[in-house]
């Protein structure tokens, strides 16, 4: 059994494979940091004695994307697991933010993981097996001023995946496919997003044991916090104006 996992280098995608790791899958991890990547392979090769393929790949250029496809097809055929991890965020104002910055957020948030999950999904399809498991956030469900980017890459993320799911069961089909929804969590997400977290933050090797383990039993959407699904059923009985104004001072306090 084989395992793929982007963003891989850090933070939940790091722990998704050791978690992995030592359920005995073998691994294909991807990121663009390649001393991480050969850090993590050299970790989990000595300790759950497993093999570890790493990919060191921009994910936010598209071509990059299939070609990552097209290498693990050929090199591995399929793969049994799908980790669409990799995400960048950031935090400001949307007319003071950064074009490039927001472009390589929807490259990496929206583009790559759709193509990834679209290719593999097809040829889990064929065989009639497989996981896929998204990663968005809880801000996938609400209005994220001052995030604004961020919350709708996410929210598409979510809204994907809810959609496929329902295709998938109408046609009967054993392939699995979640969405990981977490509030904050302690990763590198902060410093690359410019954000500090003035609320409780989950550990990502928390987050991602419970990711896979309910992920494995076939749940739609992961919350690994019972705060955090609360937070999604406010999301249903309060209007989207509501979020945005509390969202709103809460980026501020992130922003410092």
């Amino acid at each position: 059994m084989i395992a793929l996992i982007t963003g891989a280098s850090s933070g939940i995608g790091r722990d998704i494979a050791r978690e992995l790791a030592k359920r005995k899958y073998d691994l294909i991890i991807v990121a663009r940091n390649e001393k991480a990547l050969m850090e993590l392979k050299d970790e989990l090769e000595k300790e759950y004695n497993v093999k570890v393929y790493v990919k060191i790949v921009d994910l936010s250029i598209r071509e990059n994307c299939i070609n990552l496809y097209k290498d693990v097809k050929k090199e591995f055929e399929t793969i049994d697991i799908l980790i669409n991890n990799a995400g960048l965020g950031t935090c400001g104002r949307f007319t003071d933010t950064s074009l490039e910055k927001e472009e390589q957020i929807i490259d990496t948030n929206i583009t790559a993981l759709h193509i990834l999950m679209k290719l593999f999904l097809q040829d889990m399809c064929l065989k009639n097996k497989g996981y896929i498991l998204n990663v968005a956030s809880i801000a996938g469900f609400m209005p994220g001023p001052l995030m604004a980017t961020y919350y709708a890459s996410k929210s598409y993320v979510i809204k994907l995946t809810q959609g496929i799911q329902r295709e998938l069961k109408m046609q009967k089909s054993n392939v699995k496919v979640s969405v990981l929804c977490p509030g904050p969590v302690k990763t590198n997400f902060q410093k690359v997003a410019d954000v500090k977290f003035n609320t409780p933050e989950a550990k990502s090797s928390d987050v991602a044991r419970k990711a896979v383990e309910k992920m494995l039993k076939n749940k739609k959407i992961i919350f690994t916090e019972w705060y955090i699904s609360l937070v999604r059923i406010f999301t249903k009985i309060l209007p989207d104006s509501f979020f945005a104004f509390c969202c709103y001072f809460i980026q501020k306090r992130k922003i410092g």
